[in-house]
């Protein structure tokens, strides 16, 4: 059975402080079941809790955490160009993307520099540069946090969104990802809806226009406006990119004309909220420990040592001004741990 500790101190990229009150590794799904039967553990709030690199730790938690670290990744099969892939959830989400494209397979290079673990990554559908997690999803395993139980989950069962899934709200906090299954492709078509990227790629020699070339390419942009967590503490885009009716962005285009904003297949268009955060005067503005990035006004960072609260309490100041501004809902990407509706209890 994994060996449970006490008052374990945990790590997130916000770098908020706070403590687990019994913590657990798991290197293998087979000794979960054990655990959660243990008469100690079986009444208390499970928590699974990766690299930290989404959530905002507001205080301790008074549960049994759970992280992750099974490791390992292999090619299950091959269908002409294609490869399923496998991998385990307690891998960097960035080292499979240098891996699948070291294995010569195009499909997460768009992804690049993403944080966090393989496990975390269904659970927000992760997304970046107009590619999301569900484009190459098959399938995943999780297993039940009140019995330990693993069952396969295929991409219809997970209800992908934006930055959404089954895991995250039909069902939080009652399952584990212990490993994922995606269809990456060799000859593979790059993704270049965004313009500098197009541009940028096409600008490569010929030999470079590749999901190497294109990984490279990813990996600049992304330095050049997110600050590295090992850096400057941030959880990522703080915020949602709102979406509106058709009927509100026609309201909005005429008192905002240089609003950016995207239409979707629905008729409704998405809102750049690091536009409207910008826009509302909150980029590059700090409040004691805590302030938006001065080069993305979506980076909500910690200067120095913030709590929980002091960063939610930002956070609601933010999401207040771009209310009264716009009339439009700023929407938290991070998750908050312990949640706010259970009073404490996660």
């Amino acid at each position: 059975m994994s060996r449970v500790t006490e008052q374990v101190p945990l790590q997130s990229t916000l770098r908020l402080p706070a403590k687990a009150r019994w913590y657990a590794e798991v290197a293998d799904v087979a000794q979960l079941p054990q655990l959660l039967s243990h008469p100690q553990w079986k009444q208390i709030p499970r928590v699974v809790l990766g690299e930290g690199s989404n959530v905002v730790l507001r205080a301790d938690l008074p549960a049994l955490v759970l992280r992750p670290i099974m490791g390992g990744m292999r090619v299950v099969e091959w269908q002409g160009s294609r490869a399923l892939v496998e991998c385990q959830a307690g891998e960097s989400w960035d080292q499979l993307v240098q891996w699948s494209i070291n294995q010569g397979l195009a499909g997460l290079e768009n992804l690049s520099l993403i944080p966090g673990s393989v496990g975390a990554a269904p659970f927000q559908n992760i997304g970046a540069y107009g590619v999301e997690l569900a484009d190459v999803f098959d399938s995943l395993q999780a297993c039940s946090l009140v019995d330990g139980v693993c069952r396969q989950f295929s991409a219809s069962e997970c209800c992908f969104a934006y930055r959404d899934s089954f895991f995250k709200s039909v069902e939080p906090g009652r399952w584990l990802i212990s490993s994922v299954r995606l269809w990456l492709d060799r000859d593979r078509e790059p993704v270049l809806g965004y313009a500098d990227l197009a541009s940028r790629y096409r600008a490569l020699p010929a030999a470079m226009q590749n999901a190497a070339g294109l990984r490279n390419i990813i990996c600049e942009l992304r330095r050049s406006k997110l600050p590295d967590p090992a850096q400057m503490a941030n959880a990522g885009s703080f915020f949602k990119n709102p979406v509106v009716s058709a009927q509100q962005h026609v309201q909005l285009k005429r008192s905002f004309p240089e609003l950016v904003s995207y239409p979707q297949s629905d008729g409704s268009f998405k809102l750049a909220a690091g536009w409207l955060i910008e826009r509302a005067g909150w980029k590059g503005r700090r409040e004691g420990n805590v302030g938006m990035h001065s080069a993305q006004a979506l980076v909500l960072v910690n200067y120095a040592d913030a709590s929980g609260e002091e960063v939610l309490h930002f956070a609601s100041q933010v999401q207040e001004s771009v209310r009264n501004m716009f009339s439009v809902e700023l929407e938290q990407e991070p998750v908050i741990l312990p949640a706010l509706e259970q009073g404490g209890t996660p």
